[in-house]
């Protein structure tokens, strides 16, 4: 089989992703939707949403300029050492990985604008065509993200055959995406810790009641942060997990054959596949739970992915058996084994997650009865169930990178490294399913506020209300999912990391690094200073939040203090909606760029102080507390919210009881846990491993130790 084909092949999936996605689209926007009020409020949200992006974009396009100059500069040597086609190369592919990761956050943004209205008004018909319009909605972005990372990793492979080219791809897809996340993230919970603060706590008015000038702000929020952000963020962790799995791929491959490279893309061709035919096939069955419909979906895909892998991987063996590639007649099969390890442990780490953030379980139900005696028991019980909730899915991904160790440990030479970044592209193989669920949860969540401001009916309410519940439910799990998979990822990178500096050791006539000793004292400074930085770019983003929150809430104030009848609700009596949407949008654009820069920077310092050794050191100690952190705020921010929600339900005197003002501050404490830093930290992890590699024979040639 020539390679072309393989190629060919993942275009054409590709191309078939993008028809499907097109088709979704045409088949949300068709929906019937007449309520002018609600098309109105549609209307802010959407320019709200655009406006927003379209200045972030700006913002962001001068720092790619910039680091695309630097890149052409310096990457992969000094252009007055290095041929020039080479940086050229790497730059270009920096761009393009930029490029694709915007589009993926404008896709996002669109669809999910349309989408919001279409599912509210759908709710008048009943809770099935309402959940089909959020779920399609959400799987229009599922299927373009997806479609595109593999789109853009087998062209630049096809057309460059240059791995290194593919990290720049990866760091430019990162790079946008730590900035779109942390960015959208901090305007997002700008919004809502503010509308949450003033509309439920000291005023008791209802979460989207329109008379609240933050309401349309936070809706805006939403999609720049849990769709727009989000698509950029598992659009750059899809894409890493290749990159890391292709640099490894490629050195076994050498010069003869590319069967480990074609392996990797096959198996992502083939997640992707599965991920069509899952959203295909989506729907919720006679019992009317969303929450049910939603899991069913991810569990069919991960059964047909592992059905098809197995055949690709049965015809991948019978090629590498007459070729004799791998030494080993199963050798195909050890890696299908370690995919596929990595796929049921990532669906385990989302089944963990939901334990301790699903409203139906003890430890949401234990913090909404400790909400009864005051908000400071709830932000305790929710912070100890929230650690405790870490060690299943940290246990999870250690048993991933050891036992894909181990079962490759046979085939020799760089096998066990290539089945730990394999394990990586398994665990995010559905990623286009994942994708589909978590943009599912802040379209109905829109869907929700917009049946309140535009007066549908209590019973429309309690509709969206359930498929807002199973959004949050499904959001945690699939955050839980993927960051899982980027722990995964960033210790495959890591790998990678250890490959690109030892070829360009190779060639220099310089020592290789075999394995990272903690009692070298390079190695050991670079541990401590990397287990530092998840903290400090965590409270970088929460202080960007809380900032922005009290600017916004002193003018949510102004406006109920000087504009008369607002607060009783007066007839054409309308908030500046707009001042909050500025407030917001200004805000977010000021906080995003140092937390993203002191993160880059400071490893660029450790590797030219300590070189490769303490640049690993950085790297390993920058992944177990990143890791450690990005769990615990996502799964007590997402705790925090349900128990809320379970109170709102009607339990421990529900609506408007101290309990529930209790709980609304430990969901205003969780929000920018789990929407603004948590979600946020994986993606820093994987910048900075991107930024080591990229820089590896700078640091080999060039430190202070």
């Amino acid at each position: 089989m020539k390679p072309w084909f393989f190629f060919a092949g993942a275009i054409l999936i590709s191309v078939i992703a993008f028809f499907f996605a097109g088709w979704l689209y045409a088949w949300v926007n068709k929906q019937p939707s007449s309520n002018k009020k609600i098309a109105t409020i549609g209307k802010y949200i959407r320019q709200g949403a655009n406006t927003f992006l379209k200045k972030e974009y700006q913002v962001l396009a001068k720092f790619a300029g910039v680091a695309a100059v630097l890149i052409f500069v310096f990457l992969p040597e000094p252009i007055w050492k290095s041929k020039v086609l080479d940086n050229v190369t790497i730059a270009l592919a920096y761009i393009f990985g930029t490029v694709f990761s915007a589009i993926a956050g404008k896709i996002g943004i669109t669809i999910a604008t349309i989408a919001n209205i279409k599912t509210a008004e759908a709710a008048q018909k009943g809770i099935k065509p309402s959940f089909l319009s959020g779920f399609r909605g959400g799987a229009v972005m599922g299927m373009g993200v997806v479609g595109s990372s593999v789109l853009g990793v087998a062209l630049l492979l096809w057309i460059t055959n240059n791995t290194t080219a593919l990290l720049g791809f990866s760091f430019g897809a990162s790079s946008l995406a730590l900035f779109a996340k942390a960015g959208g993230g901090i305007f997002t919970k700008t919004a809502d810790v503010s509308a949450d603060l003033v509309g439920k706590v000291e005023l008791g008015i209802p979460e989207d009641d329109p008379r609240n000038p933050a309401v349309i702000a936070d809706n805006v929020g939403d999609n720049v942060g849990d769709v727009a952000g989000m698509g950029a963020d598992l659009f750059d962790s899809h894409v890493a997990s290749l990159a890391a799995a292709m640099v490894i791929a490629a050195n076994l491959d050498g010069t003869t054959t590319k069967f480990h490279t074609l392996l990797v893309l096959c198996f992502a061709v083939v997640g992707l596949l599965s991920s069509i035919i899952g959203v295909a096939f989506a729907k919720m069955g006679k019992t009317n739970n969303p929450t049910k419909a939603l899991n069913t979906s991810t569990y069919l895909t991960t059964g047909i992915y592992v059905a098809l892998t197995a055949l690709v991987t049965w015809g991948m063996n019978a090629w590498q058996k007459s070729e004799g590639l791998l030494g080993k007649d199963y050798g195909a099969w050890l890696l299908w084994g370690a995919a596929i390890l990595g796929l049921l442990v990532g669906v385990i780490i989302g089944i963990t997650t939901d334990y301790f953030t699903n409203d139906v379980r003890k430890p949401v139900q234990l913090v909404a009865k400790a909400s009864e005696t005051g908000p400071a028991f709830t932000i305790l019980s929710g912070v100890s169930y929230g650690f405790l909730s870490v060690l299943p899915a940290m246990i999870g991904i250690a048993i991933s990178a050891l036992v894909s160790y181990q079962l490759c440990k046979p085939l020799g030479g760089d096998y066990p490294l290539f089945g730990v970044s394999i394990a990586a592209v398994g665990m995010l193989s559905i990623v286009g399913m994942i994708i589909s669920n978590d943009a599912y949860g802040p379209i109905v969540d829109n869907a929700r506020g917009l049946a309140e401001m535009g007066d549908l009916g209590e019973e429309v309410v309690e509709i969206t209300d359930t498929l807002d519940s199973a959004g949050n439910t499904v959001k945690a799990v699939t955050k839980g999912f993927s960051i899982g998979a980027a722990g995964l990822t960033v210790i495959a990178l890591l790998f990678a990391f250890i490959n690109e500096a030892n070829e360009i050791a190779v060639t220099r006539g310089l020592a290789q690094i075999n394995f990272l000793d903690i009692m070298d004292p390079l190695v050991f400074f670079g541990l401590v200073i990397g287990a530092a930085i998840p903290a400090v770019f965590s409270a970088m983003l929460m202080l960007g939040v809380d900032r922005n929150a009290q600017r916004m809430v002193g003018e949510i104030h102004r406006q109920f203090k000087e504009i008369p009848g607002l607060m009783e609700g007066k007839e054409g009596v309308v908030p500046e909606y707009d001042k909050c949407i500025e407030i917001a949008t200004h805000g977010a654009i000021k906080e995003l760029i140092p937390a993203g820069l002191f993160a880059i920077l400071l490893t660029i310092v450790v590797g030219f102080i300590g070189g490769i050794k303490a640049v690993g050191g950085y790297l390993a100690g920058n992944i177990v507390s990143g890791l450690l952190l990005s769990l615990f705020m996502s799964n007590s921010g997402g705790l925090w919210d349900n128990s809320k929600k379970f109170i709102e339900a009607g339990n421990h005197g529900g609506k408007g009881s101290n309990a529930h003002k209790a709980a609304v501050v430990g969901d205003t404490v969780g929000d920018p846990f789990k929407d603004t830093a948590g979600p946020s930290i994986n993606t820093q992890i994987t910048v900075v491993s991107l930024v080591a590699s990229l820089l590896a024979a700078l640091f080999l040639t060039i430190s202070l130790f």
